[in-house]
């Protein structure tokens, strides 16, 4: 099961944003982009699966009941269990996101 939170990008060097595909190609995950204006947002809904989801480009703040908003900025990872509320806005710059789906 997954666990919700955001996980800044960590490493030392500059982020590639083509690496969270390999490491979701890696690990047998099915994965796509998607890309939205800015401001662009999604109202409340709920997911059957675990998302895993990563900012390549820009910025979206996700807004969780249970938790308040977290914001992702480029190289940040979300992870977001099923049956999670959520809505998001993106941000001023628009968002480009690679994201993986567990079970469901």
């Amino acid at each position: 099961m997954t666990t919700l939170g955001v996980r800044p990008w960590s490493d030392a060097g500059a982020f590639d944003a083509a690496a969270p595909g390999v490491e979701f190609q890696r690990a047998g995950l099915p994965h796509y982009e998607w890309a939205n204006g800015p401001h662009d947002r999604y109202s409340e809904h709920t997911h059957a699966y675990d998302k895993t989801l990563v900012c390549l480009e820009g910025s979206i703040v996700f807004h969780v009941p249970e938790r308040g908003d977290l914001a992702l900025a480029c190289g940040d990872r979300l992870d977001l269990p099923a049956g999670t509320p959520h809505a998001a806005t993106v941000g001023p710059r628009g968002v480009r996101c690679v994201e993986a789906h567990h079970g469901g």
